[in-house]
């Protein structure tokens, strides 16, 4: 039985050392046989990306090692001299940006000029040509070194090509995997303009009228047409999941899958694994999730599991999806009962409209492989009807709405817990607020220098939603000292009832005090300090006065009378 690549992506290392592999070198020939000199081929992260390109890397790049020995077993070897002839044969620039994932502008322009100075090292054989002038050989260092300016960075790609087509006599392939990673992270995190720009002139410098160049291969999730970063490409082919061309090249087909089944001697049925991880519509081909596959086989004793929801951070989904409009939301719970939603299609998504609008988020989850179509028509515009396209992401979704009716939990033990404390119901209050302290802080979040603060700033947020009836004061004068919290009602008389006016003081139980001996202390403070009178300046005659003491996580709550 032979392994399988759980997060190996180097093709090399895959065929050397006999690693299960589902032959997909027909994309080269389907590449090759292409008229476009630059393809674009947006796909959901795991679908196998990265390692075609490695693949690509390997069949097209000139070496001192003859590495058709790779492809001599693969299908690829079959179609043809004029095939073969490509192999090895050209210089190659390959560029993955996947773990470009910052906080920063600044962080993120450090790791780009980190990719590229690693291509500029792998290629550094240029330097030793006699035809390299001093100021290219300058710049070409200034790289390496990571002292060059913005423009040489700009310029980087274009510029390595010509030195590596000078070089070979050969024009350049430039393959980039994962090119929309940073731009995702700029719209995350607030340098969206900044890392846009950048990338617009870098690509477009090594793919819009490049005379070194041979064939560029871009992969990412999204085409981002609109943010013009390929503007004036008349060279480029954007194969979204929506077209023909390419679509059984990233991805399993029924039929590889049925055969690793079989390889890998499952017990399961087909229908089984269909139901779990089949469903994604490439073009016209029904395709499945190579990651989950690949790890269901290599664990299938484990039974049918969600790996592909649970390989990587889905905060961005569940984010545009928390922070959607009801609307939104009952879409979605219309999709999880096994409905479909009709919807536009816009494959020129810009990342950071997709929280402005409810139908550029459905677009938005389809191309990033959480939604898939059913079937397409075209008026003027292009519509589909979408569907979960199976049981491992339709868990994402139900975990998603499950933490929704828990927070919708949450809310209403917190509306509870405040009608308590103004009614003066003290034993609910305690109750349900130390169940909020347990479930909330962490151990160390009372442990600092000043813990009470931490516990007051805690209840000063819970208190928020009381502001159209009390106004709510914290560490204010009132007579003989500061109090921590005060509620002052803004209606003495509500209904003809009296609203209480209420007095919160904390205090943490220092070593060899007990709770209770602290929470008494705080009830004294609020006496012998007359913290009432603010309240009985303004007329509230009736004040629950609440001490609230604690160590770490355990708290006491009293009252005096």
């Amino acid at each position: 039985m032979r392994k399988f690549p759980i997060g190996v992506s180097d093709f090399q290392k895959i065929i050397e050392e006999d690693y299960y592999y589902v032959d997909k070198s027909l994309f080269i020939k389907e590449l090759i046989d292409s008229g476009s000199e630059v393809i674009l081929l947006p796909r959901p992260r795991r679908f196998g990306k990265t390692l075609n390109l490695s693949m690509l890397r390997y069949f097209y790049e000139k070496t001192d090692s003859d590495t058709s020995r790779l492809f001599k077993e693969l299908a690829i070897w079959g179609q043809g001299k004029a095939y073969k002839d490509k192999q090895g044969k050209h210089p190659v620039i390959f560029l993955t940006f996947k773990d470009v994932k910052s906080l920063s502008g600044a962080s993120c322009q450090a790791k780009l000029k980190e990719v590229i100075r690693g291509e500029y090292l792998r290629h550094k054989m240029v330097l030793e040509a006699d035809w390299m002038d001093s100021h290219e050989k300058q710049v070409y260092r200034e790289i390496i070194e990571l002292t060059a300016g913005p423009h040489a960075y700009e310029e980087s790609l274009k510029n390595l090509s010509a030195y590596l087509y000078r070089y070979y006599g050969e024009k350049t392939v430039i393959l980039i995997d994962e090119y929309d990673t940073p731009i995702q992270q700029g719209s995350l995190h607030g340098f969206y303009d900044e890392v846009v720009g950048f990338m617009r002139n870098l690509l477009s410098g090594a793919l819009k009228d490049n005379s070194s160049l041979e064939k560029g291969v871009l992969t990412g999730i999204l085409r981002i047409a609109k943010e013009s970063i390929f503007s004036g490409l008349n060279n480029l082919e954007v194969c979204t999941l929506l077209r023909r061309p390419y679509s059984t090249h990233f991805g399993l087909t029924d039929e590889e899958v049925e055969q690793m089944l079989r390889d890998s001697q499952v017990p399961l049925e087909l229908e089984q694994v269909r139901e779990w991880y089949n469903g994604y519509i490439f073009g016209e081909s029904t395709i499945y999730n190579p990651w989950s596959i690949v790890n269901f086989c290599a664990n299938w004793e484990e039974g049918l599991q969600p790996y592909w929801v649970n390989t990587s951070s889905n905060d961005l989904i569940r984010q545009l999806l928390t922070e959607s409009g009801g609307e939104t939301k009952k879409e979605l719970e219309r999709l999880v009962r096994g409905e479909t939603i009709r919807k536009e299609i816009d494959d020129n998504i810009v990342f950071r409209d997709i929280n402005r609008s409810s139908e550029t988020l459905w677009s938005f989850l389809l191309f990033s492989g959480y939604l898939k179509v059913v079937s397409k028509e075209r008026d003027l515009r292009l519509y589909g009807e979408m569907k979960i396209p199976n049981r491992e992401v339709a868990y994402l979704y139900e975990d998603i709405i499950r933490g929704w009716f828990q927070t919708s939990i949450h809310s209403e033990q917190q509306r509870v817990m405040l009608e308590a404390l103004v009614s003066g119901d003290v034993e609910t209050f305690e109750q349900i607020f130390r169940d909020f302290v347990t479930h909330t802080f962490s151990m160390f979040d009372p442990a600092g220098t000043e813990p009470e603060k931490v516990y007051h700033a805690f209840v000063l947020g819970l208190l928020v939603s009381l502001r159209d009836r009390y106004e709510v004061k914290s560490n204010r004068e009132s007579g003989y000292g500061r109090y921590d919290v005060m509620l002052i009602p803004r209606e003495v008389v509500d209904q003809g009832t009296a609203r209480l006016g209420i007095i919160l003081e904390f205090k943490k139980a220092n070593r060899g005090e007990t709770l209770e001996q602290a929470v008494k202390a705080a009830l004294k403070q609020i006496d012998d300090k007359h913290y009432v009178s603010e309240l009985e300046e303004r007329g509230v005659r009736d004040v629950l006065k609440l001490g609230i003491a604690f160590r770490g996580k355990e708290l006491c709550v009293e009252t005096s009378e």
